[in-house]
Parts: C-alpha cells; structure tokens; sequence
C-alpha cells in the first residue's frame, strides 16, 4: 500500500509553492481593480473555517482540512479570476498529492475550494460549508486597496464603510450569525445587499448544511 504523509497546517502555510500562488493571483487582482486577496484574507478564511467547525464539535482533523482549504481556497486567481474556484481546486489536487496527503483527504480540501465561489458554490461537505462562510465574512475596510476609488466602485465602498465584523457560532441556538458595522455615511445598507446578497444566500445554504440558521445583522437590525 502507498505511504502518507500527515500533511499539516503548519506544513501547507510555510510551502513556498502556495506562497507564491497566493501572492501572485492577488497582485493580478489588484491590476484589474478587485480588494484584498492576499495572506490576509487567506489567514482569516483559514482560522475561521477552523474555528467554525471546532465550535460545532468536529474533530482536530476536520479542523484542520478547514483551514487548510481556507488558506489555499485563492490560489486560482493566479490562473485568472474567472472561475478561479474550479482552477484552484485542481492545483490544490495537485499540490497536496505531490505532498503525500492522502487521497480521501484531498479529495475533501478540492472540492471544498471547488466549491467556494458564488454561481457555482455549494455546501457539499463541513469542510465546504465553513469554507463558504468564512470566506463570505470577510468584508472589512482593509481589504480596499485604493481609497480614491471608494466612491466610484460600489465594491471597494461597501467594504470601505465596514467598521467591524464577525462571524459567530452558536451551537446552543443552533445559529451563525453575521454582525456586521456599516458606517452608513459611506454606504448605505441597500448597497451592501445590492452586490452580497448571492452570497448571503450561499452563507445561509452552508448554514443549513451545518445545522444551523444563518442571521445578518446590520448596524444592530436582523435583516435575515
């Protein structure tokens, strides 16, 4: 029988080959105008993909597959931004078995970052569905590369007028709830669902995966 390797986080965020990956593909997004794709969305896809399956009970390994699939989820936008979910899975499948990773296991991180992106998402395993709300959380002022263009791009406008924002589990309530803080002197709410609510649609399907009710709430008001 073939010989695996016990691939970690620790093993996949210290690869220069991702590394690589993952900053190239955010230095082409900033060329054609998109936010922040970098290690720091990366870092924070990846601890709250973790995090969110921890705090519902799944096991160290799960856990860790979350956030392995949270930090390479980007790594397609080196190839090009369309459909950069579906090339980032294949070079995640290639990466980790050239890395030993046993197949049941990267069979689980592809199709998780396979399926990340809105219009063809889909909740399809834990690892996938807090993939989908990590990712989709993480809207937050510094993610704007250029505040001269704040008020032309409705997208860099509403993480703009992000002041804060979370991403919270409730097992007890059986909810995950995102609480978001706009400052509505940049942007008002409508805008904010004018460009998200696709993929607050996908948070509340991978919610529901998990077992849970997907909430957003908005400068202190349910909207769902």
């Amino acid at each position: 029988m073939p010989k695996y390797n016990h691939v970690t986080f620790e093993d996949i965020l210290k690869n220069e080959e991702i590394k690589a990956y993952i900053e190239t593909g955010n230095e082409n997004l900033g060329q054609i105008g998109f936010t922040e794709h970098g290690f720091p969305h990366a870092k924070r896809s990846a601890n709250y993909a973790g995090n969110i399956l921890e705090s519902l009970g799944y096991d160290e390994r799960t856990c860790e597959l979350a956030r392995i699939a949270g930090y390479m989820h980007d790594i397609g936008n080196v190839v090009n931004r369309a459909d950069h979910a579906q090339s980032g899975a294949l070079m995640a499948f290639d990466i980790l078995n050239r890395l030993g990773m046993p197949p049941k296991e990267v069979a689980l991180i592809s199709a998780a970052i396979g399926n990340h992106d809105e219009g063809t998402a889909a909740a399809v395993s834990p690892i996938a569905a807090a993939l989908i709300l990590s990712d989709k959380g993480d809207v937050r002022r510094t993610r704007v590369r250029d505040k001269e263009t704040v008020s032309e791009d409705i997208h860099d406008r509403v993480n703009y007028a992000v002041e804060r924002a979370s991403t919270v589990i409730d097992p007890e309530r059986k909810t995950a709830t995102l609480n978001i803080k706009i400052d509505t002197r940049i942007c008002p709410v409508m805008e904010y669902f004018e460009i998200f609510m696709t993929r607050m649609v996908l948070c509340r399907q991978a919610a529901r995966f998990l077992g849970l009710q997907f909430e957003l709430i908005i400068n202190d008001t349910r909207l769902l």
